[in-house]
């Protein structure tokens, strides 16, 4: 059985969509990130970034203790090793979906996650920042439009973590995206958006997604080391 730790974010999404893909038991444990559940000593003990997701697994690889992991990318890489799926077998597939993993991770999750903020979320309104965000959003947008004019799916023929991972940040309406300009994301977003196991996974909580009201943006965007 595996533990996860998570929230409904596009974070929480790419690990509660791949447990659903890989029919892997699991248990959600909610984090709730705006009432600062992720700053408790027993979370940290698990992810001491302290932000979710992250899992435990009781019945790791290899055996032994239970074993956990957070950072969503590592967590993706580890299920795929588990089950066995969604990841290529051969050294060059493999690492050309794991690029586009951590195109995500490093790129398109961050900028989008900065647009947001500037654009939803900041007290002050900062034309540069929105703009800037907003430009380097449709940049990322447009490499991923590039790329699925050559694969199927990122990075290879076959859809992966690295899809899984993507999909969760593709957000047009949240991020004032026009699809119908990247007409190969348009078409892979809504293919992945029909799978099954991507809906019952983005389901994984719903009913705990409220609005941020002011004591969660302090939680949220206020965090400093503390010393």
């Amino acid at each position: 059985m595996i533990d996860l730790y998570y929230w409904p974010t596009p974070n929480g999404w790419k690990i509660s969509i791949m447990l659903e893909e890989c029919g892997l038991p699991y248990t959600t444990k909610p984090i709730d990130i705006g009432r600062g559940e992720q700053f408790t000593p027993e979370f940290l003990k698990i992810s001491p970034n302290n932000r979710m997701p992250a899992i435990v697994d009781h019945d790791p690889i290899g055996g032994g203790e239970p074993l956990s992991i957070f950072e969503s990318g590592a967590i993706l890489e580890y299920l795929a090793e588990k089950s066995g799926r969604f990841l290529p077998a051969s050294t060059r597939e493999k690492y050309s979906v794991r690029q586009w993993l951590y195109w995500q991770v490093g790129g398109l999750g961050p900028m989008a996650g900065q647009w947001n903020h500037f654009a939803t979320y900041a007290a002050d309104k900062i034309p540069y920042a929105i703009d800037r965000y907003a430009k380097e959003l449709d940049r990322l947008y447009g490499v991923m439009e590039r790329e699925l004019e050559v694969h199927t799916f990122l990075g290879s023929a076959e859809y992966s973590i690295a899809d899984i991972a993507a999909w969760s940040w593709v957000l047009p309406k949240r991020q004032e995206i026009d699809l119908a300009r990247f007409p190969k994301v348009k078409a892979w977003f809504e293919t992945i958006g029909a799978r099954p196991a991507v809906q019952a996974g983005k389901k994984v909580g719903s009913e705990l997604s409220r609005p941020l009201d002011d004591a969660s943006k302090k939680v949220l965007f206020g965090q400093t080391s503390g010393r």
